[in-house]
C-alpha cells in the first residue's frame, strides 16, 4: 500500500458518510481554487497587462525611428540616428564616429521640450497634499487686492 493510498482512505473515511461528501464536494473542491483563480486575475491585471501595454508602446516607438531622432541605447550610449535599416540603426555618436545598432538596442527616443516655456512658468509652492498652503492663499488675496486698487489709478491718469 502506498503512502497516497494511505492518504486518500484515511481522508475519506474522516468525512463520514459518503452522502455527506457527496453533496457537498463540488461546491468544497470548487472553494478551494476560488482564492487561486482570484490570485490569477490580480495578476494578470497588475503585471502582464501592464508590462504588454509597455511591450506594444517599445514596438511602435522602434517601428516610428527615423533619421535625426535623438536616442539612448540599453548601454547608455546618446546619439542621434543617421540611417535606418530594416532590423539596424546607424547612430551617430560624434563627429565622424557611427555606430549601428539592433533597433532593440535603443530604449528611449530623447524628446526636446523648448526650455523658454519652462523658464517663463512661475513655480508654484504646494502644500503636503498638493494643496495650496494658507501662506499662499493670503499672498493671492493681497496681490488680488493690489492688482484692484491699482486699475482704478491708473484709470485716472489715462483722463
Amino acid at each position: 500500500m502506498s503512502f497516497i493510498t494511505l492518504f486518500l482512505s484515511t481522508g475519506a473515511g474522516a468525512s463520514g458518510t459518503t452522502g455527506a461528501a457527496g453533496s457537498g464536494g463540488l461546491l468544497g473542491s470548487f472553494g478551494m481554487f476560488i482564492p487561486l483563480l482570484l490570485i490569477l486575475v490580480i495578476m494578470y491585471f497588475f503585471m502582464i497587462r501592464p508590462q504588454n501595454k509597455k511591450q506594444k508602446e517599445t514596438q511602435k516607438m522602434i517601428e516610428a525611428l527615423k533619421k535625426g531622432d535623438k536616442v539612448v541605447t540599453i548601454g547608455g550610449i546618446h546619439g542621434t540616428v543617421a540611417a535606418t535599416k530594416e532590423s539596424t540603426v546607424i547612430v551617430k555618436v560624434d563627429d565622424g564616429a557611427k555606430i549601428e545598432f539592433n533597433r532593440t538596442a535603443i530604449a528611449t527616443v530623447i524628446v526636446d521640450k523648448p526650455a523658454a516655456v519652462e523658464m517663463n512658468k512661475p513655480e508654484e509652492k504646494k502644500g503636503f497634499f498638493g494643496k495650496k498652503t494658507k501662506e499662499d492663499k493670503i499672498t493671492e488675496e493681497i496681490k488680488d487686492k493690489d492688482a484692484q486698487s491699482a486699475q482704478p489709478a491708473e484709470d485716472s491718469e489715462a483722463k
